[in-house]
């Protein structure tokens, strides 16, 4: 019986972890991936007027909204 106790503990405890990790991936990490992502394929559609600035990036805008300015990196 104690040998049964003890993987149930064992099992709880990897169970608890995995919670855990995907609670944090879920509410952390995740939006930081998908935001990057929607930038990245707003810069791939988007229209640049200048050159770059000392970092090397841009100021672009929507082709079809003007008024929604996207900070790019320089593709030349």
């Amino acid at each position: 019986m104690r040998e049964a106790t003890g993987e149930l503990n064992g099992t709880l405890i990897v169970v608890i972890a995995i919670a855990a990790l995907s609670a944090i991936f879920f509410t952390v990490i995740w939006p930081m991936i998908r935001t990057d992502l929607k930038d990245s394929a707003r810069c791939s559609t988007a229209i640049c007027d200048k050159g770059p600035d000392k970092d090397g990036m841009v100021y672009c805008y929507a082709p079809k909204n003007k008024n929604d300015v996207v900070y790019c990196p320089y593709k030349g």
